[in-house]
């Protein structure tokens, strides 16, 4: 059975925050959210000093490039859809294949 990691990079931009600390409670129940609902992995991997602009990397892993791809793409429809404090300035999805022989196959 192979295995399939969908990535995600997304570019935020918060325009009513006015502190870091604003931005991390967003960026804090975002990710909760994403990763209730999902069940994804998400990480803020940029812009940490930035208060109006955030970085997120999410990634999932299946057995299916299809459903990688349905992920992130539900991922991203939630962020803009449900999040009117967070607005999607640009995003990057990717799906990769890892090796697809474990120590019990041929």
């Amino acid at each position: 059975m192979s295995m399939t990691v969908g990535l995600c990079r997304v570019w935020l931009r918060l325009p009513e925050n006015h502190s870091l600390k604003e931005k991390r409670r967003v960026i804090k129940s975002l990710t909760a959210r994403l990763h209730n609902k999902f069940n994804v992995a998400v990480a803020e991997v940029g812009d940490q000093d930035r208060w109006q602009i955030a970085s997120l990397g999410i990634t999932c892993v299946t057995t299916s490039e299809s459903h990688a791809h349905q992920m992130m793409a539900s991922v991203v429809a939630f962020i803009r859809n449900e999040r009117l404090d967070a607005e999607i300035i640009d995003y990057h999805t990717e799906v990769m294949h890892a090796l697809n022989e474990g120590p019990f196959e041929g």
